[in-house]
């Protein structure tokens, strides 16, 4: 009797769900719709991007001979002022050599002094002896015209005399001549001496002021790893910054100097991005580290050529440069959101996102015709992450938001993506 009961009871159950299944099937599907609007579109553009330095510039060890040793180093994220000091090496052997350049110097220029007064004391014995032998000849000469009145014998001495001090007239110019050109030589080599020592001098003023490296702009510090650490030496891993006490040899970058006043953004767009995104455009980029920051700035510059990743081949992206007013509290390495305001269209057709399909390749909107929907392949002229701008479509028209062919229960149609180019 109780196995009687059981078994009705199952059979009871079975055609009481047979019947719900039955009466289910043999109602309409309720098909959610939206009507095509006319307004205003403004279409925005969202991506991710990193924050890098407009500007920066490389601090590296002066082109010295030998290893400079740090004495002075500022560190990683100091603030700097344009012509502070950031890096500074020991100038010892420099200040030596500076003060040997000097000493060289006093003593050509006390050589210098010494010759102009050996050269005045020789320009007055030069005009002395100049002054006699004019007077012994015009002495001789006038002992000449007198000839007449003394004998042959002292009319001949008086001659020979007089040839005698002309000779010696002649030699003394002639010496004189030399003697003013050997001390005019002498005095230029005096003078070279002097300015190579004082060319030295300006060197070494200037290899002490090279090793104050300087920050050429407003920014902040970063200093930069060590490979010498370890004797040059690698062994993987991270490896140390520079710190004071370090040496390094000429041209070694130690640090930079970051401009945080102005920052680059670069971004990569997705296909059906790229036609909505142009230079000058505005942009926000919103930092991760500063959440109650938004930053503004344009796009400077987008990739005309699409770009693949290694093991994204079927993915085309184009890369994107903005410039961005930057932060005092910013830092470049960062992540941020960025949102482009891209072109706007005014009274055009749209619908939402969801209500367009891709049927066999081509963008196809389901329109309500009575009781049912037919297929009606539409232009796509942009996409947005809501709706969707689109043409050869009646303005009055019932579109449904899910496929109404699709079977009961099942997943609706995944959106296509937004082609590269509006279509046209």
């Amino acid at each position: 009797m109780i196995r009687n009961a059981a078994i009705a009871i199952v059979v009871l159950l079975a055609a009481g769900i047979a019947l719900r299944r039955g009466v289910s099937s043999s109602l309409p599907k309720a098909v959610p719709t939206a009507h095509v609007e006319r307004g205003r579109v403004q279409v925005t553009v969202y991506t991710v991007g990193d924050l890098r330095a407009a500007r920066a510039a490389q601090l590296a060890a002066p082109p010295m001979g030998g290893q400079l040793q740090l004495v002075h180093l500022a560190e990683t994220g100091d603030a700097v002022k344009a012509g502070d000091v950031v890096v500074e090496f020991d100038a010892a052997e420099q200040e030596f050599n500076l003060e040997q350049a000097r000493f060289d110097l006093q003593l050509a220029e006390q050589d210098i002094v010494k010759a102009d007064a050996q050269a005045a004391v020789q320009a007055a014995d030069d005009e002395v002896a100049l002054l006699h032998a004019r007077y012994d000849v015009r002495r001789g000469e006038l002992d000449v015209q007198s000839n007449e009145l003394v004998g042959a014998i002292k009319a001949q001495q008086n001659v020979l005399a007089l040839d005698e001090a002309k000779q010696r007239l002649a030699q003394l110019e002639s010496d004189v001549k030399i003697h003013r050109e050997t001390t005019h030589a002498s005095g230029d080599g005096l003078h070279e001496k002097r300015n190579k020592a004082q060319l030295s001098v300006q060197v070494a003023q200037r290899n002490i002021e090279n090793l104050h490296v300087r920050a050429p702009f407003d920014g902040f510090v970063t200093v930069r790893q060590n490979f010498q650490a370890f004797g040059g030496i690698y062994f993987g891993g991270a490896m140390p910054d520079y710190r004071v006490g370090d040496a390094a040899f000429a041209g070694q970058p130690i640090a930079d100097v970051i401009d945080s006043s102005r920052i680059e953004v670069t971004a990569k767009l997705q296909e059906q991005d790229r036609a909505n995104v142009a230079p000058g455009q505005p942009v926000e980029v919103a930092v991760d580290t500063l959440p109650d920051t938004m930053l503004r700035g344009t796009v400077r510059a987008v990739s005309g050529v699409a770009s693949r990743g290694l093991f994204d081949a079927g993915t085309r992206q184009f890369d994107v440069a903005f410039d961005v007013t930057g932060h005092p509290a910013v830092r470049p390495g960062v992540s941020a959101a960025i949102a482009i305001s891209g072109q706007a269209y005014d009274n055009v057709l749209h619908i939402p996102r969801t209500a367009v399909f891709d049927v066999n390749g081509r963008p196809t909107v389901y329109v309500r015709s009575g009781s049912g929907f037919d297929a009606h392949e539409v232009r796509v002229r942009a996409w947005t992450d809501s709706v969707a701008v689109v043409e050869n479509i009646d303005p009055s028209a019932e579109v449904a938001l899910v496929d109404p062919n699709a079977p009961s229960g099942a997943r609706p149609k995944t959106q296509p993506p937004a082609p590269q180019r509006a279509s046209r």
